[in-house]
């Protein structure tokens, strides 16, 4: 059998090895608890994908609680984005070194404590480094979360149906932050957005003890430390680019620094990975035409998602005056639209269906949801236009995050199925990142544009007596509104570009069992 095939995990099962009595872990028969550990990953999970959201809502009031200046209120979400986009990597390694399940409580911990030092905090400093210790360890959480449920389900049916319920947590849970956000805002404060991770945390904690098995196949693997500086490094400066290309705009020297040494040292980091002896990354997972494919998928389609969750939040509350309660409902179809794509449909045809046959029709449906709103206007139109781009866009992220998460984790050996995960997870988190720097930037620019024109020509037709107040707050509106248009358009674009790399580049064939490769044949060390 060559290296790719036992890679892909498209062609059946690995056979067994001749040699030896002892059953391999890794072709262990399934744990007969193996549901109700799906539930403890699930929540955990959930915890993590929410908490990205759920601060955006409170925001606002954790700022005039805390005395936060508006300069600095954008580090209340950047200090999570960076340290867990930038950690996710070595997160994964950890897993993968110290073992899945060790990891999951540990990260499970840590988050709950940092989350309650966030609720409790006193002052910005506090807060701020509360939500970067949440994303330190939710990158420890959620690449064990996610190899758990890789080594926990390998075979065809349960596989499907384990991660199309992953899937729609991952494509579901930053609405949910929403809704959840509003809720606790209005009828309590913002402190409990960050306490409810505690009892949640506990919860998942006592039935990681009792219902999670972790493999014993972690041969080989040690931390390849330049690997961490340079990988999490270029991660991290990428990310902050992005976040501070926002306020400064991309032509600023600081971003285009940071844009630049980033990918520089991610250029580092992958000429030191083929000479690394125990690589962070092994090359071979993203080699891998079906996987590259998977994790390129990912970061296009979260692009157009995130950039749609940007603009309507601020649509619905700023242009139409909603509640924060108000708001979070107004995402209830597009998370329910997400479940039934991950869980009834694409459940259902993964192992019937080859995976591009689910992402591309899903890009497709995602990127007309979001071209729909393109036809947006100052005045309220949830029924015409926001509830049939909701459906459309949920449905198609139904349809495209459950295929590409198994097959990104498909056929990988466990020792590397930790940093298979976290390589997920990081596409997700880093095209989340430029998508919404990306889309926000061409946005406030449009609406710039679009107000400054239209107020000069009122102006002229007042004949210099100046722009009425309520004619002054219509061309603010519909300025808004016109960026938010022109920015989802472009993210509709981006959406079609994922589905023809869906189409060209994932080419494997509907998994009939998956079950990784023994060790001996994907270590990833060079002998």
């Amino acid at each position: 059998m060559s290296e790719a095939s036992a890679e892909s995990g498209e062609g059946g099962a690995v056979p067994l090895p001749g040699a030896g009595s002892r059953t391999p872990s890794w072709a262990a028969p399934p744990d007969p608890r193996r549901w109700w550990g799906l539930v403890v990953i699930a929540i955990a999970q959930l915890m993590v994908v929410l908490d990205a959201t759920i601060v955006n809502i409170a925001l606002p009031s954790a700022q005039h609680d805390l005395g936060i200046s508006d300069a600095n209120r954008q580090w209340v979400i950047t200090a999570y984005t960076l340290a867990f986009g930038g950690l996710l990597l070595l997160g994964g390694r950890i897993a993968d070194l110290v073992g899945r399940k060790r990891t999951f409580m540990v990260g499970l911990v840590g988050f709950a404590l940092a989350s309650g030092l966030g609720g409790a905090a006193t002052g910005a400093g506090l807060l701020f480094g509360a939500r970067a210790l949440q994303g330190a360890f939710g990158a420890l959480l959620a690449p064990s979360a996610l190899s758990l449920l890789t080594t926990t389900f390998t075979i065809g049916k349960e596989r499907s149906k384990a991660f199309g319920i992953y899937g729609a947590i991952a494509g579901g849970g930053a609405a949910i932050g929403l809704i959840a956000g509003g809720l606790l805002t209005e009828y309590l404060n913002w402190r409990w957005c960050l306490y409810v991770n505690v009892p949640v945390a506990v919860v998942a904690l006592a039935g990681a003890t009792v219902f999670l098995r972790d493999t014993r196949d972690r041969g080989g693997v040690r931390l390849d430390v330049p690997g961490v500086l340079l990988g999490c490094g270029g991660l991290i400066a990428i990310v902050y680019g992005c976040s501070e290309a926002q306020p400064r705009g991309w032509g600023d020297a600081g971003v285009l620094g940071l844009l630049v040494g980033g990918v520089a040292l991610l250029a580092c980091f992958g000429w030191w990975q083929t000479r690394a002896r125990y690589p962070l990354l092994p090359l071979g997972i993203v080699r891998n035409r079906n996987r590259g494919g998977a994790f390129l998928t990912m970061g296009l389609a979260v692009i157009g998602m995130f950039g749609m969750f940007l603009f309507m939040t601020y649509y619905f509350q700023v242009v139409l005056g909603y509640s924060p309660v108000r708001t979070g409902l107004a995402y209830l179809p597009m998370t329910a639209a997400i479940i039934v794509g991950s869980t009834q449909i694409s459940a259902r045809l993964l192992h019937r269906l080859a995976p591009r046959l689910l992402m591309v029709p899903g890009a497709l449906l995602a990127a007309s949801g979001l071209y729909t709103l393109t036809y947006l206007t100052a005045r309220p139109a949830y029924l015409s236009h926001v509830l049939p781009a909701e459906l459309l866009v949920g449905l198609g992220m139904g349809l495209i995050f459950m295929p590409v998460m198994a097959t990104a984790t498909s056929g990988v050996a466990p020792q590397d199925s930790g940093v298979t995960s976290a390589t997920v997870n990081t596409a997700q988190q880093v095209g989340g990142s430029i998508g919404t720097a990306l889309l926000n930037t061409i946005a406030t620019s449009t609406s710039a544009t679009y107000i400054a024109a239209h107020l000069a020509d009122a102006a002229r037709r007042t004949g210099g007596r100046g722009v009425p107040p309520a004619l002054r707050h219509g061309i603010v509106n519909d300025g808004v509104v016109d960026g938010f248009t022109v920015a989802i358009g472009v993210g509709s674009a981006i959406m079609l570009l994922a589905a023809l790399v869906a189409g060209l580049m994932v080419n494997g064939r509907a998994p009939k069992r998956a079950v990784p490769a023994p060790p001996a044949r994907a270590s990833g060390a060079r002998r």
